[in-house]
């Protein structure tokens, strides 16, 4: 295999490459120096500071097309921006092309066929926008400026997956650009073989210009549960959201998430600072059943607060925007896919929880089951869905005097949690800092591993795209 580096950028003509470049495309090419360089390289996590040999800013297939062939006649490696969203911050790469796709962001929707296509730099918050004028919605993540793009690649689980599975099972096609510049479609009869890859198998394969999915029926107001209660309630509510929820992961997508509450009105002030944690679940279903079907998850004892109602859809996709605003925070987030959920687990959960060296910190157990489950391992790259749980430790802090002491935290937590886990099993949306990678790759994606290898080596033999959870070519 003969590998790509970044050395051709250190060369006195790559600036004169560069400027043939913005000759040819649409969009920006802009390189260390240039107004709005600095600005084009910021990504979501305030800990990324990578300086790409050169960004260009795309503004339509084109572009990326162009870029994919300069950065082989270049030989140099490529990183692709979607919504920046990433917490390793695989979009921005050092001494690389970074493939910005950031101005691509159109919708368009077909409430006949129920199918969405969205533009490749596009986010939820643009699909979902466009989606529920129809009053229909493709399973999503939890923040509305995530990228469709890397939170599908990777799998893509949000509040529908119960009813309607995760993103890559609703990905009907793609239309990528692979290392060679070619533009091809990728769907069960074109290219199934990367369209497979493409379904769990992050972004290894080359530039996803387009996604279409599948539309539901959901909202314009849905059922929301948001009881918070506080950490000294102990493990009781924890365990009867557990067997309450035990059959009805068809229609019911849940989280328990611990935090600390802020000081803010919006709760009692008596609770400031103290930690909690909060029962939230989505119904995807008629909203008037929802809430009565959720009303249990309220009823467990002594409240901080209540944040429970019929929502629009389109706000209970942005809840979580304003604990994560881009660039603000420095993050690290780790996760292990959980074989079971027992009462001690629960206790080494809110001890762990409790010693948060942050309070801007968050942990989540989400549920699974119902339609994620429902998928036979080997029908996408993501692999097996038989696991019950995901337990997951989103470290955030603002200061960078506090990095070592928070990410010793995360790992330390973490670590005692790999008992608990299934086959080491990871969701490689949470993977820290993509350290250990090879390691977690490989188990993430279990049997499917070596295939997945087999079709890198086919589209992407040189690693030319190789920013992401990395799938080295086979051989």
């Amino acid at each position: 295999m003969t590998a790509i580096t970044g050395q051709a950028a250190a060369s006195s003509s790559f600036p004169d490459a560069v400027e043939s470049l913005r000759a040819q495309i649409k969009g920006e090419a802009l390189l260390p120096g240039d107004p709005g360089y600095d600005e084009a390289r910021a990504v979501w996590n305030a800990m990324i500071d990578r300086r790409p040999a050169a960004i260009l800013r795309c503004d339509g297939v084109a572009d990326v097309i162009a870029a994919v062939k300069f950065a082989k006649s270049e030989g140099l490696p490529v990183s692709i921006r979607g919504g920046g969203h990433n917490v390793a911050g695989h979009a921005v790469c050092d001494d690389g092309l970074m493939i910005d796709l950031s101005m691509m962001r159109a919708v368009h929707v077909d409430p006949v066929s129920r199918r969405a296509r969205i533009e490749g730099g596009g986010t939820w918050g643009d699909l979902d926008r466009e989606t529920q004028a129809f009053g229909l919605a493709t399973p999503g993540g939890l923040i509305s400026d995530t990228g469709v793009g890397g939170l599908t690649l990777n799998g893509g689980i949000g509040w529908l997956r119960s009813r309607y599975g995760l993103c890559i099972d609703n990905l009907t096609s793609v239309d990528l650009v692979t290392a060679e510049g070619e533009l091809i479609t990728a769907n069960s009869e074109q290219n199934p073989d990367v369209f497979w890859a493409l379904r769990g198998g992050g972004g290894n394969f080359g530039v996803v210009t387009s996604f279409e999915f599948k539309l539901y029926p959901v909202g314009p107001i849905v059922a929301f549960a948001a009881p918070i209660y506080p950490l000294s309630a102990g493990s009781g509510p924890i365990k009867f959201w557990r067997d309450y929820l035990a059959d009805k992961n068809g229609d019911i997508g849940s989280l328990v998430e611990f935090s600390t509450v802020p000081e803010s009105e919006d709760f009692p002030k008596e609770y400031w600072g103290q930690k909690v944690y909060t029962v939230a679940a989505v119904y995807a279903g008629d909203a008037e059943e929802g809430m009565k079907l959720l009303q249990p998850l309220r009823e467990q004892g002594e409240l901080v607060t209540d944040f429970s109602g019929e929502i629009p859809y389109c706000d209970l996709q942005k809840l979580f925007d304003e604990l994560m605003p881009a660039g603000q925070y420095r993050c690290y987030w780790k996760c292990h896919y959980l074989s079971g959920l027992s009462d001690e687990l629960i206790e080494e959960i809110l001890e762990g929880v409790a010693t948060t060296p942050s309070p801007n910190t968050l942990s989540s157990i989400w549920n699974f089951g119902g339609a994620t489950a429902a998928v036979p391992a080997a029908d996408t790259a993501l692999g097996d869905r038989s696991m019950p749980y995901m337990f997951s430790i989103d470290s955030v802090w603002p200061d960078a005097a506090d990095d070592e002491k928070n990410m010793s935290w995360t790992r330390a937590f973490w670590e005692r949690m790999k008992q608990h886990s299934q086959k080491g099993r990871i969701y490689l949306n949470f993977p820290g800092h993509g350290e250990d990678q090879r390691t977690l790759v490989r188990q993430a994606f279990g049997d499917n591993y070596k295939k997945l290898a087999a079709i890198k080596a086919k589209y992407d033999p040189q690693n030319m795209f190789r920013f992401n959870q990395n799938i080295p070519p086979e051989g």
